[in-house]
């Protein structure tokens, strides 16, 4: 039992879960946690972006006696935490480089006068010698260590930082630990256990679902018409675009600027002001998109935001599911679009090769295998995904691209033998263009000089497109017919298994490609779609949340988020009993914002502009 004492009785978490957060129930599993550490028992909680971790040690944090330490990866994830606290009445600080000396000493000294309830700092803080002294002296109540998977060498994010929570077992030996994560596989949640040195903890894991994001895998051609293509069809709404290299999130950015769209580049190596700057622009409404490497990640907690693309593939799935975790947060439709080249998965592997044999090497292996898996799969994207994080189910979701938009096959025989004959006749030593060129009949000088328009493929694809021919070679790689040498420039090479498909000794099933997102997966509706609420009211209830955030200098989803907003376009409230039944409505909140919001529904309702 921990030595934290208990202020009100249990069933008072539902009093604050209402009055306080203004939510008029708990998610699945949150009653369960919050009881759990109340009663002084450790906890290890996997629960998806968006599901309600934050409230598993922030209610617990109102209930006991004393201060909850939050140790949280990001600055400007703390901000944004403490920010909504305070606007719902809670006592909350946070402790960084940000602040100046003075700001410190202040914060320290209210921590030690009982002050504040919840503190939120960085791992590191926890390596200077002078924190720990007063971290002792504060006797916190309870431990909450965020985005936990950070502690094991086994996870995607691995931070070496992090190691050092494990000593607060030996500062603090009888303060309950609650450690929270959003992507732990199996090996994982063991190691966070041992590093953490959890003592018999609650392990509650949620399902790692998030059905209001609808996956798909766009196969790279044009890729930057592709992406504009897609974009415009979001018609304004908010997004991220992840880029394996810093070099592409810049070049990205700048030709998507050059069409005329709100975007800014967002990578380790700008200036802090400026990154913050790009953040801050976001969080506000007052920038649409952001190309990002993964640096622009953990710290985002925009509710809002509506789609997430993966311009190149990600290392892992797990990095691959925590980033389109940040589409959808509000539980509202959201779109996760992966561009794919399997050269980009060549690029990966060999910067793998240049790695020393270690553990870590054959994890990160392991991983990408996966993730290439994933890429390649032809059943239902959220099955394998969910899968992988060992939850098994039989049904298909319904709402990825293939259950939306099934692959279709056709007859492949005859293309298969024109591309294999066409790597052959040019001497295995050329990559996909050049074969696509040759098959299609290109007249250029480089085809001219090596004397392939003589040859008798030369030409005898041309009534199929570059994209056809693109995927029909990537499609012998898949199958293994073809290899691509990549120390020769990923020249395309023959394997044994090519030798059949020539003679025509057995039948060929290929895929027809998906040459740009399916819009027929787009246009299907959603469980959330079908919602029936005032489109004109909410605009006008938008707008009102983006003046009052300015004014406040806050973002404006900390004010409401969207969801509350559609409930009260539903709804209509007009009085202080109404709205305060629209979740996400707490009683501070009422009494700072409620007056302007009904005052606005009224009169729309009456006909007012």
């Amino acid at each position: 039992m921990s030595t934290a004492e208990v202020l009100n009785s249990i069933p008072s978490a539902q009093v604050i879960l209402r009055d306080t957060f203004g939510y008029q129930q708990f998610r699945p599993g949150q009653q369960e946690i919050i009881d759990t550490i109340t009663a002084g028992r450790d906890c290890l909680v996997v629960m998806p972006t968006g599901g309600g971790k934050s409230l598993c040690y922030q209610i617990p944090a109102l209930l006991l006696n004393g201060l909850t330490m939050v140790i949280s990866p990001l600055i400007s994830l703390m901000k944004d935490q403490v920010d909504q606290l305070c606007l719902h009445g809670v006592e909350a600080a946070y402790l960084n480089s940000t602040q100046s000396r003075e700001e410190q000493i202040d914060i320290q000294a209210r921590c030690q006068n009982g002050e504040i309830k919840l503190l939120y700092i960085a791992p590191e803080r926890l390596m200077m010698d002078s924190f720990l002294h007063h971290l002792v002296q504060w006797k916190p109540a309870l431990l909450a260590v965020d985005e936990a998977h950070c502690i094991s060498q086994w996870g995607h994010d691995f931070r070496p930082e992090y190691r050092g929570i494990g000593l607060l077992r030996q500062y603090l030996p009888d303060v309950p630990i609650i450690a929270l994560t959003a992507t732990a596989d199996n090996t994982t949640r063991f190691d966070i256990i041992n590093q953490l040195a959890l003592r018999d903890p609650l392990v509650h894991i949620s399902s790692f679902d998030r059905p209001n994001i609808r996956y798909t895998l766009v196969e790279k051609y044009k890729p930057l018409d592709q992406l504009w293509l897609f974009i415009r069809g979001q018609k304004g709404k908010s997004g991220i675009i992840y880029c394996n290299s810093r070099n592409k999130v810049e070049e990205t950015a700048e030709r998507l600027s050059k069409r005329g769209l709100s975007v800014a580049a967002y990578h380790a190596g700008l200036e802090i002001a400026q990154r913050a700057q790009v953040q801050d622009a976001f969080q506000r409404d007052d920038l649409q998109i952001v190309v990002a490497t993964v640096a622009f990640g953990m710290g985002i907690n925009k509710p809002n935001v509506r789609f997430v693309v993966h311009f190149d593939i990600p290392r892992n799935i797990e990095s691959y599911y925590q980033e389109t975790g940040r589409a959808g947060r509000d539980g509202l439709p959201a779109e996760a679009v992966l561009f794919y080249d399997p050269a980009d998965m060549a690029w990966l592997y060999r910067c793998l090769d240049e790695k020393p044999e270690s553990n870590q090497k054959a994890i990160e292996t392991h991983k990408l295998n996966a993730m290439g898996a994933f890429a390649q799969a032809q059943t239902c994207r959220r099955l394998v995904l969910l899968n992988y994080f060992d939850e098994h189910r039989q049904t298909v979701c319904g709402n990825c691209d293939i259950c939306l938009d099934p692959p279709k096959q056709y007859d492949g025989l005859l293309d298969a033998q024109k591309a294999l004959s066409c790597i052959y006749r040019t001497g295995q030593h050329f990559g996909i263009g050049y074969i696509v060129e040759i098959l299609r009949g290109a007249n250029n000088q480089r085809i001219r000089d090596a004397g392939h328009d003589s040859l008798p493929v030369y030409g005898i694809g041309k009534a199929q497109s570059h994209e056809h021919w693109v995927s029909v070679l990537r499609q012998l790689i898949h199958l293994g017919m073809v290899t691509q040498n990549i120390v020769h420039r990923s020249a395309l090479q023959l394997t044994e298994m090519a030798r059949p498909i020539l003679r025509g000794e057995v039948p060929l099933q290929l895929a027809v490609p998906r040459l740009l997102t399916p819009t027929k997966s787009r246009n299907q509706p959603t469980k959330h779609s079908h919602r029936q609420y005032d489109r004109k009211l909410f605009a006008k209830l938008r707008k009102l949340r983006k003046s009052i955030a300015d004014e406040e200098n806050i973002p404006p989803f900390v004010v409401f988020n969207d969801v509350t907003l559609i409930e009260m376009a539903e709804q209509c409230p007009v009085y202080p009993d109404e709205l305060l039944l629209i979740n996400g409505v707490g009683q501070r909140k009422l009494e700072r914002f409620g007056p302007a919001f009904m005052t606005l529904i009224r009169d729309h309702i009456e006909g007012f502009e």
